[in-house]
């Protein structure tokens, strides 16, 4: 199992120049783990490319459907205070946007004191370093 933020689901639904690695990720670990407001923010992004024009909205409408089937079978962390705690922290240390210290926290809580053995994916390059400072693989 590893966490997914949004930025690393959202090329699995709509193809984008990260497409292919998010595809190689889920190749190599389909078990997706997922911050409880994850469903939210993709469905931010995806609408976002329709008004940016980068899809129309069938494909918006088809990505949406496509992202709930994807959650479903997903392991959805729903323990708020506990990453609220940690994202509070994380904001302290990092220069992350409060969404992304809530998805990090959200990892967190999820590995439990073990993040040396739990791979985090994402895109943002902030994410991403406060990840692996955190002690989570990120490739």
């Amino acid at each position: 199992m590893r966490f997914w933020d949004s930025s690393a689901i959202v090329p699995l639904l709509a193809q984008q120049p990260a497409t292919t690695q998010s595809e190689r990720w889920l190749d190599q670990d389909g078990q997706l783990v997922v911050w409880t407001f994850s469903e939210t923010e993709i469905r931010s992004a995806l609408w976002r490319l329709l008004r940016e024009r980068l899809l129309d909205e069938e494909q918006t409408l088809a990505c949406e459907r496509l992202s709930e089937k994807l959650l479903l079978s997903a392991h959805v962390i729903h323990h708020v205070e506990e990453v609220k705690k940690h994202a509070r922290r994380l904001l302290r240390v990092h220069p992350l946007r409060a969404a992304d210290a809530l998805q990090l926290g959200a990892a967190i809580t999820w590995a439990d004191g073990s993040n040396e053995a739990k791979v985090f994916h994402a895109f943002d390059l902030k994410l991403r370093d406060a990840a692996r400072r955190e002690g989570f693989s990120v490739d």
